[in-house]
C-alpha cells in the first residue's frame, strides 16, 4: 500500500512538473519576459546562475589588465578616460551580481567561487596587456566582441539580466569606440607606434575569436540556452558577425589581422577565417594561461584589503536602519 501511495504521488509530481514545463515553454515562445517570483525549471535557473555570474566575475576581472596601466597613461585625457572604463566595469559587474541574486544565490557565494578557482570568467582576460596600444585593442576587440555577444541579451527571457544589459550595451558600446579612436590616434604616429599597435593586434586577435566559446558541435550549454531564449544566436553566428564586422575596422585602420584564410566568400558575404586554437583555448580556461594565477591573486589580494570597506558599509546601513526605525515610532 505505502509503494503505490507513494508511486502515486510520483506519477501526480510528474504531470505537475510537464503541465508547468508547457506553460514556461509557452511564455518563452510568446516573448513573455520570466520574472524573478515566476515559476522556472530548476535547469533554467542553474543556467542563469551559471551564464551571469561569469559574465559578472568577467567585468571585475577585466578591470585588472587596463588597471595595470592607468598609472602609465601616455597624457591626463587617457588617464581619465581609461579610470571611466574601469568605473564602469566594476559598475556592470555590480549590475549583474544584483541580477544574479534575484534568482536566490548570494553575492558571498558568487565571489567566494571566483576567489576559490571553481567559478570560470572570460578566457580573455588571462592574456597580458603589455603595451599601451594593448589598451587600445581590448577596447577595440574585446569590447567588440563582448558587445556582439551582449546585444542580443538585451532580448533575454530573464527579465533582470535583460534589462541590467541594456545599460551595460550601452557603456560598452563606448568603449569599443574609445579603444578605436586610440589606435586611430597611434596609427598616425611613427613607425614605432604602427608596430606597437600590429603586434598588439597580433596577440589579441584570436583571444577575442575565442570569447564566444567553443564551436556549436561541441558547446554543452547552447541548446537549451536557444530554446529557452537566453541566447538568441550561436557561438559560431556571433563569431561571424564579429569577423564580418571588424574586418572592414582593420582596413580603416591599416592593421592586418593575423589570420592567412581570411578571405572574402561572395556567395554568403561573409569573411571566411581560420579555425582558432582551440587547444588553447582549453589550456586558458583549465587554469593554465599566461596570467590565471596572478589574475586570482590580485583578485584576492583586492578583496581581503577591502574588507574594511564591507565591513564599514554594513555597520552603517544597520545604523541608518535603526535611525529609520526610531523616527517611526
Amino acid at each position: 500500500m505505502y509503494t503505490q501511495a507513494l508511486n502515486s504521488e510520483t506519477v501526480v509530481s510528474t504531470i505537475d512538473d510537464e503541465q508547468k514545463m508547457t506553460a514556461f515553454q509557452a511564455r518563452i515562445d510568446r516573448e513573455e519576459k520570466i520574472e524573478p517570483n515566476d515559476w522556472m525549471p530548476a535547469a533554467y535557473r542553474k543556467t542563469l546562475i551559471r551564464q551571469i555570474s561569469q559574465h559578472a566575475h568577467s567585468e571585475i576581472v577585466g578591470m585588472l589588465p587596463e588597471g595595470n596601466w592607468v598609472t602609465r597613461a601616455p597624457s591626463l585625457k587617457r588617464k581619465a578616460a581609461l579610470l571611466a572604463k574601469i568605473q564602469d566595469e566594476g559598475g556592470h559587474g555590480l549590475y549583474l551580481y544584483c541580477a544574479a541574486e534575484t534568482l536566490g544565490v548570494t553575492r558571498e557565494h558568487l565571489v567566494d567561487q571566483l576567489l576559490s578557482g571553481k567559478a570560470k570568467y572570460s578566457s580573455i582576460f588571462n592574456y597580458p596587456t603589455l603595451n599601451w596600444a594593448d589598451v587600445g585593442v581590448v577596447g577595440w576587440l574585446v569590447d567588440g566582441a563582448a558587445i556582439m555577444n551582449q546585444i542580443p541579451l538585451c532580448r533575454c527571457s530573464y527579465g533582470p539580466y535583460a534589462r541590467a544589459m541594456i545599460r551595460v550595451c550601452k557603456e560598452e558600446s563606448f568603449h569599443q569606440r574609445q579603444g578605436y579612436e586610440l589606435l586611430l590616434q597611434m596609427m598616425k604616429g611613427s613607425e614605432d607606434l604602427k608596430e606597437m599597435v600590429q603586434d598588439a593586434v597580433n596577440r589579441m586577435w584570436w583571444p577575442s575569436l575565442m570569447m564566444f566559446g567553443p564551436s556549436d558541435g561541441v558547446s554543452e550549454h547552447s541548446s537549451n540556452s536557444m530554446r529557452w531564449k537566453i541566447k538568441r544566436f550561436t557561438n559560431d553566428d556571433l563569431r561571424q558577425k564579429f569577423v564580418d564586422a571588424t574586418v572592414p575596422q582593420a582596413k580603416i585602420l591599416g592593421v592586418t589581422l593575423p589570420d592567412p584564410d581570411l578571405v572574402f566568400d561572395e556567395v554568403s558575404g561573409n569573411w571566411k577565417y581560420g579555425e582558432p586554437d582551440w587547444a588553447e583555448f582549453k589550456r586558458v580556461i583549465a587554469g593554465h594561461g599566461v596570467c590565471n594565477k596572478q589574475r586570482l591573486k590580485d583578485r584576492i589580494s583586492a578583496h581581503e584589503n577591502g574588507a574594511w570597506v564591507r565591513e564599514a558599509a554594513l555597520v552603517y546601513a544597520e545604523k541608518q536602519k535603526s535611525r529609520m526605525a526610531q523616527s517611526a515610532a
